[in-house]
């Protein structure tokens, strides 16, 4: 990690041999005229305003256009990343460099375009708190390489992106600040990306954890539904926030309790402008995804509010209440899953099937420890079921849908003998395993990454992932319950078959309704 932590301090980008000095690209775009680089057969623009900055008044108001400038303006350097307490260890680290300032959007582009370009625009993940579009593993050069233009943005997090008080009501979008963010990023997209030789009428939304949750939410929104046209969802859960879902009534009351910890009290419109008085750093305070059980008082994270959220994804996806676009979705083989007590013995973690404690014993008689057997139902609670139910639910409605689980673990990570971790497909699907594991990426590795990425790009491109040279990956069907299996041997494992947690999710299944 040595390395990448030189790169956040310098900006490796720009410091790259690989900079040419071939003629900056110019873009004009509605807001004026941006200079972006060239590099080796990309071209890529950073930093980009796809809003008016959120600062005073703006604070925990919907996002407002971009102010047009004159003059050429340079997008050679990303935005600081939004308002949060840094997490150690992230899996996606960020450069020290944060503001409330933040609404900014980035863009990958092959150099040589041969008529509109598929478009593939990622949300980053981070439970809502932490995570930005300017960590080394989210490069989108390998993707424009591959043949689509590749769009990454910050959006609000927090209490600056997810917050509710009495003195709001009333107003148009309120509480889900960072997803009206994602929105006005989206809509930026539809306005813009031609100018870049971008297709928008071909973008495909994808995203994880967090980011995978967004899209959810989106699909079922009135409001983001028709600002693309597929989407990958990557261990975003799909029944409830991985955030934990608040209605607006009770995020006003959090709110509230936020407020009067400031000492602040009151529901008019002075005590917003106290509340917007406050610094952006002590509205954030220590929350991250570390602390958010402790801030669970003061922070409510993604609420229904009914108006972007109408509902929650799993009340929408039942009534159909959803846009009918073609899917990847799935989740990881050690994905997340939290618990919160330690198991007594085996049968206590099984006591939570009831009826259906003897089948479960059955059909979990592999795992003899009880703490694994805690964390397996858990993760299959939080990630994998809900992958499942997403996937079976867009079958249902006839629109194609892939499911899969990552099982690939890199070969400098074997020895941990855990699965594939949360959000560790991320830099295979990205193409850019050197930002984490530095120069110990074996070929092995790399051919797994070159098979991610490709599946990815294929789906953007035209609708499938399949193609030549690639494993076959079959369409998610319910009668046969089939998925595509990143094995941990590799891409020679690598084969559609039926889940081989079937009966085990279908005891989940029943533990969710």
């Amino acid at each position: 990690m040595k390395l990448l932590k030189i790169c956040l301090a310098l900006g490796c980008l720009l410091s790259s041999p690989f900079v040419s000095a071939q003629s900056a690209p110019i873009v004009q775009i509605q807001s004026g005229r941006i200079a972006g680089l060239h590099q080796q057969d990309v071209d890529i623009f950073l930093g980009i305003p796809y809003a008016k900055p959120p600062l005073g008044e703006l604070r925990w108001q919907r996002p407002l256009t971009a102010p047009a400038w004159r003059g050429i303006q340079q997008a050679t350097t990303f935005g600081p990343s939004c308002m949060q307490a840094p997490l150690p260890n992230d899996a996606a680290p960020l450069p020290d460099n944060y503001s409330e300032d933040c609404l900014t959007l980035n863009i990958w582009r092959p150099s040589q375009l041969k008529g509109p370009t598929p478009v593939m625009v990622w949300i980053h993940g981070g439970g809502f708190v932490n995570g930005g579009s300017a960590s080394p593993v989210y490069d989108g050069a390998a993707f424009a390489r591959a043949g689509v233009i590749f769009v990454s943005f910050n959006y609000r997090l927090g209490r600056l992106g997810f917050f509710a008080h009495p003195a709001m009501d009333g107003n148009m979008f309120v509480g889900n600040f960072g997803l009206t963010d994602q929105i006005k990023a989206l809509r930026w997209v539809q306005d813009n990306i031609i100018q870049f030789g971008g297709d928008p009428r071909n973008v495909t939304l994808f995203g994880e954890s967090a980011g995978g949750y967004s899209i959810n939410a989106l699909l079922s929104s009135r409001f983001g539904r028709d600002l693309f046209q597929k989407a990958i969802i990557q261990s975003g859960n799909g029944r409830h926030s991985l955030a934990g879902e608040q209605s607006w009534q009770q995020a006003k009351t959090i709110g509230m309790a936020f407020a009067a910890a400031h000492g602040i009290s009151g529901t008019d419109k002075a005590a917003l402008q106290a509340l917007r008085a406050l610094p952006a750093t002590e509205i954030t305070g220590d929350l991250n995804l570390w602390t958010m059980a402790k801030n669970h008082q003061t922070y409510s994270g993604p609420m229904t509010d009914g108006q972007v959220v109408e509902k929650e994804p799993q009340v929408a996806y039942q009534r159909g209440d959803f846009a009918r676009v073609p899917l990847l979705v799935g989740a990881n083989s050690a994905d997340l899953g939290f618990v919160t007590t330690p198991p007594v013995n085996r049968e206590a973690v099984l006591a939570q099937f009831g009826a259906d404690s003897s089948a479960a014993a059955m059909a979990y008689s592999g795992i003899t420890d009880k703490n694994a057997l805690a964390y397996q139902i858990a993760m299959q609670k939080l990630m994998l079921e809900p992958a499942r139910f997403v996937a079976r639910t867009f079958a249902a409605h006839n629109t194609p849908v892939w499911q899969y689980r990552f099982g690939y673990v890199a070969k400098r990570q074997q020895h941990n003998g855990v699965g594939a971790t949360h959000a560790s497909e991320i830099p295979f699907i990205f193409n850019t395993l050197p930002a984490v594991y530095e120069g110990k990426v074996t070929a092995e590795d790399q051919q797994v990454a070159n098979m991610m990425q490709q599946y990815w790009v294929n789906f953007a491109k035209t609708g499938t992932p399949n193609g030549t040279s690639l494993p076959e990956w079959q369409q998610y069907q319910p009668t046969t319950d089939r998925l595509l299996w990143i094995a941990p041997q590799g891409i020679s494992a690598t084969q559609s078959l039926t889940d081989p947690q079937q009966a085990q999710l279908d005891l989940v299944e029943k533990l969710q309704q």
